[in-house]
């Protein structure tokens, strides 16, 4: 598959910006599925479609292989990675377990004005369900997450997540042509819980909320089994 067809050239820009900016455009790219798993990526044809040298593509495939989203192979090509069902889980549970303590520590800590941000954030996403945009959904998940911890004290926790999640988002994205409802509904509970100030009700549909992807990664593997690596031998 040629990766040409879904990137966009890029304007001027210097050169941290330029390597933050190819570094996020194949993000979204391999994040969204338009550059599947299995693509095979090379450094000149990004470097040609983006219209920039090869150097902020290569710190980019760099730093996309340290979040698991290529594979590069020395003498070989290099290919967007398949998505491993034992990383996706792992991810899941690094998550729970952080995010549970994340939002305990938030029905403490959150001022009004964080609660009415955050509620704001869900309102977004609100008009995103009912516009079926699953990317600005996503990007609202996300944020949503992310704010939680930022305005908790715990913006580090985010970075730990951020690490460890990329096999987890492409299943994540997967499971909005289905479930993006109750996604949403279960971002309301924890909200409400923490607006009540109820920490363990807060951590248990945190849980629950991390835990529904265990049952929705065997719908979407049965529907896109070519995109999950094969772990029957390791």
């Amino acid at each position: 598959m040629s990766v040409s067809s879904p990137l966009r050239t890029l304007e001027p820009l210097n050169r941290q910006s330029v390597a933050d900016t190819v570094f996020d455009e194949l993000h979204s790219q391999i994040l969204l599925l338009e550059l599947p798993p299995g693509t095979k990526m090379s450094e000149v044809e990004v470097a040609k479609a983006l219209g920039v040298s090869r150097q902020p593509v290569r710190d980019a495939f760099y730093r996309l292989s340290k979040l698991g989203f290529l594979s590069i192979r020395p003498q070989r090509a290099t290919l967007v990675s398949q998505i491993s069902q034992t990383a996706v889980l792992q991810a899941r549970f690094i998550r729970s377990a952080i995010e549970a303590e994340t939002v305990r520590t938030a029905c403490k800590a959150l001022s009004e004005e964080d609660m009415r941000a955050l509620e704001e954030i869900l309102q977004r996403q609100r008009e995103a369900v009912e516009a079926k945009d699953a990317v600005s959904f996503h990007d609202y998940d996300d944020q949503f997450h992310k704010e939680i911890c930022e305005r908790s004290g715990l913006g580090f926790a985010w970075d730990i997540i951020r690490e460890n999640k990329a096999h987890m988002d492409r299943v994540r994205f997967l499971s909005l042509a289905f479930a993006s409802q109750d996604a949403f509904g279960d971002h309301l509970k924890v909200m409400a819980a923490i607006r009540a100030r109820d920490e363990a009700l807060a951590m248990q549909h945190m849980h629950e909320h991390l835990s529904r992807i265990k049952t929705q990664i065997i719908r979407i593997r049965a529907d896109h089994e070519r995109y999950f690596a094969d772990e029957s031998e390791t």
